[in-house]
């Protein structure tokens, strides 16, 4: 895709969460042409501090007429082409809160910048070639990181990790094109083709697509993170048991059933996994209106999450609530959580023997709590969410262009099998090697760009 030329904008975004009272500091960025002439109209160092790049400068932000004092600030110099967008780019490091880097922002949209679109900053990073397009999503991964481990996964694509056997293998389908479409026009000056050659290396560009893809499901799992919602009828220790797990008193505990009237979230991380526990309200008939709200609240959670811990209480055992609720969430993901089993043996409830999977805990001990992360990740094992602990894992539209390349290479080896002339091969290949360029950005349209980019933050 050829790089296209900005109409010498400069573009000026807040790059730094504006939180009122929170923020000690934040940032105001502009990237392009005037990036430089902006910082000198406004910013006004003392003394003889050199404007020099990658220099931080001392001094005050003033209203370029009226030359009030706006803010006491640092500024950041970063000249093209050592800069994050390749361009000249200039920060000002304000105080933090509302005021401060609005009436800076503004300032810089009055001297001829235009505010930044979301992701603007890293799409110029993209097209001037300073990142590949797996790096750029990798950027929006780290910001957007739940656990250490995706934040690690996140700097292994930045860093290049997946770009680099992406392009590898898109070098690999190259040359074997090249390959051929010599054989095609200059046969007689060319000896044969070897085709169990091309072949061999066919297989092992199939056998490392269909490895990366492996990646997709462990890649969104640890990007999204694991929705468990925990139900069961009134009064059977569901927010005891979202307390002890999480260590926090999130949710009210008493023994009157239907306490929690409406869905109660905790944030947690197992083993690396973001993890959204909900602690739902019984479920039960009822005739009051809210509770009844919170009921419908409640199986309507059950249906959206990942696994369901379903709850029942070991003093009182299964009963017809517990199976009204099982037969609601039976084809879930599920782990039966026999709790209170501090209060009667666990041995003497009696369940469906198609439940497979179960934990017994004291929930107001804090007993059988690592059973349950436990059983949780088999779980995931289970439903093959984690095939393989790699370093990198692709998201949704590099698994999309994947698959495609994946179909286009097992179309060429159909076609090389059938003896079909050279020609047909061609088509197939030039398929996966666009397919391939997709990834990395090497071959993309405007309107994937501007899909992947609107997700990204102003200022980013």
């Amino acid at each position: 895709m050829a790089k296209p030329i900005f109409q010498q904008e400069t573009i000026a975004a807040i790059a730094s969460a504006v939180v009122p009272q929170q923020g000690s500091i934040g940032v105001v960025r502009l990237s392009g042409v005037k990036a430089m002439e902006i910082a000198k109209t406004l910013f006004h160092p003392p003394g003889k501090q050199p404007w020099q790049t990658h220099r931080i400068l001392y001094g005050y932000i003033q209203h370029p007429q009226t030359q009030q004092l706006v803010d006491e600030a640092l500024l950041l110099i970063m000249l093209s082409p050592r800069s994050y967008t390749r361009e000249d780019v200039v920060e000002f490091h304000c105080h933090g809160g509302i005021i401060p880097v609005q009436e800076v922002l503004q300032l810089c949209l009055e001297c001829g910048a235009r505010l930044a679109k979301p992701g603007e900053f890293t799409l110029r990073a993209f097209l001037n070639g300073r990142i590949d397009l797996t790096q750029a999503e990798s950027i929006t991964d780290l910001v957007g990181a739940k656990s250490s481990q995706a934040s690690a996964m996140a700097l292994a694509g930045i860093s290049g990790k997946l770009a680099q056997p992406i392009r590898e293998l898109r070098t690999t389908c190259l040359d074997i094109l090249a390959e051929v479409e010599a054989r095609i026009d200059f046969e007689d000056d060319l000896p044969p083709l070897d085709e169990l050659e091309i072949q061999k290396n066919l297989e092992l560009v199939l056998a490392k697509v269909r490895d990366i893809l492996l990646t997709k499901d462990r890649g969104e799992l640890l990007r999204s993170g694991l929705k468990i919602a925990i139900v069961g009828r009134p009064n059977v220790g569901k927010s005891s048991l979202l307390n002890a797990w999480s260590k926090s008193d999130r949710a009210i505990v008493t023994e009157l059933p239907g306490t929690t009237r409406d869905l109660v979230e905790s944030q947690l991380v197992v083993r690396g996994i973001p993890i959204q526990l909900i602690d739902t309200a019984g479920i039960r008939d009822t005739t009051d209106r809210v509770e009844k709200i919170g009921v419908q609240r409640s199986q309507k959670a059950a249906n959206q999450a990942d696994l369901v811990l379903l709850t029942i209480d070991a003093e009182t055992g299964w009963n017809g609530e517990d199976e009204t609720i099982y037969q609601q969430v039976k084809n879930r993901p599920l782990i039966l959580v026999i709790n209170k089993v501090d209060l009667a043996s666990p041995e003497a409830v009696k369940y469906p023997l198609e439940i497979k999977k179960i934990v017994t805990t004291a929930a107001i001990s804090h007993q059988g709590i690592e059973e349950l992360e436990e059983a949780i990740l088999e779980s995931i094992e289970t439903e093959n969410l984690q095939a393989a602990d790699l370093e990198i894992a692709i998201n949704q539209r590099q698994s999309a262009a994947l698959i495609r390349a994946k179909i286009a290479l097992e179309q060429v080896q159909e076609t090389i099998n059938n003896q079909l002339p050279l020609d047909f091969w061609t088509i197939d290949l030039r398929s996966a090697i666009s397919a391939l360029g997709e990834i990395t950005g090497e071959e993309i349209t405007e309107s994937v760009l501007d899909r992947i980019f609107s997700k990204f933050c102003i200022g980013k």
